[in-house]
């Protein structure tokens, strides 16, 4: 059986973050990520929240008027959070970016 996408990524980005713990452990310094790399885990980190958060509402039983409105809950709230405490909106994080 073919492997899907989240199981192809997750060795990746367990090597990212050991990466990044390593980092932090030793240099202790700024990362510095550019814009592109900020989307890029803000990507991220939604991918795998949404995957998640799909588990959970089937766990749940949720209706799917229900999942839609968590979903775009969640994303709203995470985009006011980013705003917040970065002065980044992520939505336009995408304005120029092509696929």
């Amino acid at each position: 059986m073919a492997k899907t996408i989240g199981e192809k990524l997750s060795p990746i980005l367990t090597e990212i973050e050991s990466t990044l713990w390593e980092y932090e452990a030793y240099e202790g310094l700024q990362p510095h990520f550019t814009i592109d790399g900020f989307r890029a885990s803000m990507k991220i980190f939604m991918a795998t929240m949404m995957d998640k958060m799909y588990d959970f509402q089937v766990k749940k039983g949720m209706c799917m008027k229900d999942r839609e409105s968590m979903a775009t809950e969640s994303g709203e709230k995470v985009r006011a959070m980013v705003k917040e405490y970065t002065g980044i909106d992520t939505i336009e994080l995408y304005k120029n970016y092509e696929i």
